[in-house]
This record gives structure tokens, sequence and C-alpha cells, in this order.
């Protein structure tokens, strides 16, 4: 390791993660990796783990000054680099995998520099990625697709996961704001990108003026449940870490921009997402065989000759044609018991599901 730069030691570190981060001929991760960070902070994040530590200890392991430690670390942080959370002793620091994590972070500050070198790095290694089990995304439905009588569980559930919450912010999408600056914009909302906390007040306040340069602007209950319809009349499908619990982000994505979603069709790749506990059912007698869903569905799931068809395979349960169908005749239904595994309980064992796969 002692003759690696320090990207390609920080690139190494974070293909160990369970997200992965795998190299390319090319070397465009390199590149990207120096467009983020410093050669110092490079170093210095190649030798944080997933698991945040305080400065102190941190200075302690690396013989490193710690109040010139802190304020690096701090910096770091504050442009999406690296994470802050809670330590043994206090507050501490870790490194965020680059999807979901790094990547993301950098939806305000994102360049065309930046944008052209994802695109290259997504088309030569982020299908290899993309394809380990468990997926990194699972979808949740619109709430307004599910039948009534149905029983769902708070973590199946957009607005249940938004109202456990204590603090929201949204940000921009980073991924259509990439695929504009390469050329290829689409037409649904940016600012629906969705943050959450357990923290009260923990993007700032609401009502306050926003902190400048921030890339979260802080919303309230309200607001975040207005964001979440707002996304579902745009046609978005919702999607949340691929855990029961530590539900942080909600994602409202297009197939035509989200790196996620892109996989599917890009990529050829049907299990890059977790789809829901649902699937689309059709009622013939009320379908009137307009149309207006098929052209909603973002995975050709449905198809219309003389009746509705719906592909269960292709379906991933996300609801967002159902609001389009004039007559009522789409509704989701529970999948049959087991057909869906149960999504691991925690962050911790997800990684190590993943890390199985790998």
């Amino acid at each position: 390791m002692t003759n690696l730069t320090p990207y390609q030691h920080l690139a190494r570190r974070l293909d160990t993660f369970p997200e992965g981060f795998p190299a390319t001929e090319s070397g465009v991760e390199l590149r990207i990796l120096a467009q983020l960070f410093t050669p110092e902070e490079a170093t210095l994040a190649a030798e944080l783990s997933l698991t945040p530590e305080t400065p102190a200890r941190l200075a302690m392991r690396l013989s490193a000054e710690p109040r010139a430690l802190r304020q690096q670390l701090k910096g770091m942080a504050r442009r999406g680099l690296i994470t802050g959370g809670r330590a043994e002793g206090g507050f501490g620091y870790a490194l965020l995998p680059f999807v979901v994590g790094i990547y993301e972070m950098q939806a305000a500050t994102i360049d065309a520099e930046l944008a052209a070198l994802f695109e290259t790095y997504y088309h030569e290694a982020f299908g290899r990625t993309a394809a380990t089990q468990p997926p990194a995304h699972r979808v949740i439905p619109i709430g307004e697709s599910v039948r009534m009588e149905l029983d769902i569980a708070p973590y199946e559930s957009a607005v249940a996961i938004v109202e456990r919450a204590r603090a929201w912010g949204v940000t921009d999408c980073v991924c259509r704001k990439q695929q504009a600056l390469i050329g290829e914009p689409c037409a649904h909302p940016l600012d629906v990108c969705m943050v959450l906390s357990e923290r009260p007040a923990a993007f700032g306040d609401p009502a306050g003026p926003p902190a400048e340069g921030a890339a979260v602007r802080p919303l309230t209950r309200e607001g975040a449940l207005a964001t979440l319809q707002r996304a579902a009349d745009a046609g978005l499908v919702h999607s949340v870490s691929n855990t029961r619990e530590g539900l942080w982000y909600i994602c409202n994505c297009c197939t035509c921009a989200c790196g996620i979603l892109r996989g599917i069709a890009d990529l050829g790749l049907r299990n890059v997402v977790a789809p829901s506990t649902f699937v689309n059912r059709a009622d013939p007698e009320l379908c009137i065989a307009c149309g207006a869903c098929v052209a909603r569905c973002p995975f050709d799931a449905l198809t219309l000759d003389e009746t509705l068809r719906v592909d269960a395979l292709r379906c991933v349960g996300c609801g967002v044609c159902i609001p389009a169908c004039p007559a009522g005749a789409l509704q989701l239904a529970r999948r049959p018991e087991g057909e869906i595994p149960l999504p691991p309980e925690t962050l911790d064992e997800w990684r190590a599901a993943r890390e199985r796969n790998r």
C-alpha cells in the first residue's frame, strides 16, 4: 500500500465497503476522487471507517494534532466527503460509501466535469456493484395506490416514514443535475430528494433564513408530506434504503435519470432495485382500455391488447400508474407470502448480507 497514491489508497478503501467502488481500466474513479478531495483529505479519509470515531481517538490513532484534525474533519463533513454521528466518547466522523453517500452529497456543487466523469464511471463499472444483492434501494408505493383494507408496515409506507421522523429536509436530485450537465435533461422536478433525521432541527429551522451554501433545505413535517405528494403527482418512484429501520432518506426517482433505476433500462439489470411487497392488479370489469396507465408505467410492466395485462416480474409495486387511471381499475395488492424477501432490519444486517455476496 505504501506505493499507492492517496487517491488509489482511498479508492481501494471505498471498494472494501459492501457498497463497493470497483476500479476501472481507464482509472476514471481516481479522477473523480481527485475532483472531490485534496491529496491530504484523501489520505485522511482512507483512514476512516464506516463507524464514527471522535477526533480525539482519531488523533491518537493517527498521531495527529487534535485541533487541526478536528477542523479538517469538520470541513470535509460540510462538503459531504465524510459524515458525522454519535460515537463512543462523543461526536465522531466516518467515511461515507461512494454511493449512496459521497456522490449524492455533491448535489449542490456538481459541475460539468464531475458529471462527465461520473457518466464514464457509470458505464465502465457501476453495473458491477449495482447488481450485487441485496439491492441498495427498495421501492415503496405511493400511499393512495394501496388498498385501504391492507395492513401496511411502517417501513412499507412513505407517509409513515415521513411521519416517524423528527426533522425533514429536501435537496436537489444529483442524478437529474448530472444528466442535465451532460446534455440529457428530463422534465421531472429537481427539488424532491428528501432526507430525514431522528434529531429535531437537524437540518436547521424551517422558519428561519436558509444557511448559506447549505445543500439541504429544512422542511416542516407538512412541507415534507407536500414534497412527497408533489413527487407522486409527477410520476416519480419513491425508494428508500433496503432496510426496515434507520430509514434516513426518500429518493423520488425516474428511469430517465436515476443512477439506480437507469440500471434497468441502460444496463439490463432487473434486480437493481428491490420491489415493494405489492404488485399491480387490474379489474377487467372496470378497465376502459384507455392506455393511460401504460404510458405512465416507468418499467414497461403493462401492455394493452383487448385487456390490460400486468407483467408481475416487471412490476416493482410503485403504484405510479394508479392515479393515472380514470376508471379506478387499478390497485396494488400484496404479493404472495415469501415472494419478496423481508428486507434486512438494520444497515449492519444489510451490509453483512451484501458483503457475503460480493
